[in-house]
């Protein structure tokens, strides 16, 4: 049965998740892997879900599947962070806006595994190391879940999304095989870290709510680190720069030429 966002609903409580480091961050198990598919290849679509944390406590969030899913094949994975505006406990105000809009607009053959977490109210920041861990529990369970590529999981965000995007891609560098920010804010004397990370970045030159500042001083600083990320700078748009850049047809054939090594 689906909601009122067109969300196949049925929350499935996953086993406490305990973060591991880098190199091991969401690996799936072959046997949980295996039995999730059996349950869950003929739902595609947004489908509700939800994860057990290692506090004990259990956390919505949302997963599209590509209509054409299938577990013989590795799918792309996209891990999406939505801006301040669609904080909550619904489960459905992320699926209104940013990438999931653009899916709508081409869900038949949109290709990606996407994952949408919900940023609650309080504390309320994709910064935050609860939000961070929640967001990276939600990945472990689908890539158990899914048949994931590995090589090819994405991380963006818009706005506080954008924040979080950066944040997250510095201190995972090596899980993601390419970012996007969206008129986020990141950390120059940090670049170096992730200097050999693709990357493509959008924001408006009119944006008064996060100024474009802070997406020039990152890519500036990316590629004084010898980086050489994508930088798309609207001129004349505010904040929302989200929807052209998520509706831009290259950034989705770009995110399939990136693979992590």
């Amino acid at each position: 049965m689906k909601g009122r966002w067109g969300i196949a609903s049925g929350f499935v409580a996953g086993a406490a998740l305990l973060l591991c480091g880098v190199a091991g961050c969401g690996q799936p198990a072959g046997g949980d892997q295996a039995e999730a598919h059996a349950k869950t290849m003929s739902k595609t679509g947004f489908i509700e879900k939800s994860v057990a944390l290692a506090d004990g406590t259990t956390r919505k969030y949302v997963v599209f599947i590509p209509h054409g899913y299938t577990p013989k094949k590795k799918w792309p994975c996209i891990l999406f962070l939505h801006g301040a505006g669609e904080r909550g406990e619904d489960n459905e105000a992320q699926v209104r806006v940013g990438i999931a809009a653009a899916i709508r607009r081409q869900e038949t053959d949109f290709g990606f595994i996407v994952i949408l977490p919900q940023c609650p109210e309080e504390p309320g920041w994709w910064t935050g190391e609860s939000e961070k861990a929640y967001a990276l529990a939600a990945l472990t369970k689908t890539r158990r879940g899914y048949s994931v590529d590995s090589k090819r999981i994405y991380l963006t965000g818009l706005s506080m999304g954008g924040y979080g995007t950066w944040t997250m891609a510095l201190e995972h560098p090596k899980l993601w095989a390419a970012i996007v920010p969206i008129c986020g804010k990141g950390d120059p004397e940090q670049a170096g870290k992730i200097a050999n990370l693709p990357c493509w970045c959008f924001h408006g030159d009119q944006d008064d709510a996060v100024t474009v500042q802070h997406s020039r001083d990152m890519i500036e600083a990316l590629k004084q680190a010898g980086g050489s990320p994508r930088y798309t700078e609207y001129k004349g748009v505010g904040h929302n720069s989200w929807d052209r850049a998520y509706d831009t047809e290259e950034l989705y054939t770009w995110m399939l030429d990136q693979q992590a090594k």
